[in-house]
């Protein structure tokens, strides 16, 4: 009865600081994935779709390229972040329909950025609708 006990709360200390600490949507975008969005800067078309997400903000920030529906975001403005914005979509899980959407181009999705204290963690990225 008492290493139950014990079993238990230590159970309870382990998961009481994540459950303490869970993420919250620090802000979300829409963002139109162009033709031009597939490709790289030397005109390589890219393989991911963070590939593809990651070259979306590098176009609206750093290439003023931007298509109906794209909006500003306070997260990929530069360089690193956006280096960050692939590794988050790398490491996150994107249901196979929105990543066969985003590799087609031509397509809105919404980008939710989520985490803790203003740190970006991980995104989450959705069709409209």
């Amino acid at each position: 009865m008492k290493r139950r006990f014990l079993l238990s709360a230590l159970a309870l200390a382990l998961v009481a600081p994540a459950a303490a600490q869970a993420q919250q949507l620090l802000g979300s975008y829409n963002a139109f994935i162009g033709q031009r969005d597939l490709y790289n800067s030397r005109g390589v078309r890219l393989s991911t779709p963070a590939q593809v997400l990651r070259q979306d903000r590098a176009n609206y920030h750093r290439f003023g390229i931007s298509q109906y529906g794209d909006q500003w975001d306070p997260y990929f403005g530069d360089i690193n972040a956006r280096a960050r914005l692939e590794q988050m979509v790398n490491n996150g899980y994107m249901p196979p329909h929105v990543a066969n959407a985003i590799m087609r181009g031509n397509m809105h999705v919404i980008v939710n950025v989520y985490g803790q204290n203003g740190y970006m963690q991980y995104v989450e990225v959705i069709l409209p609708g």
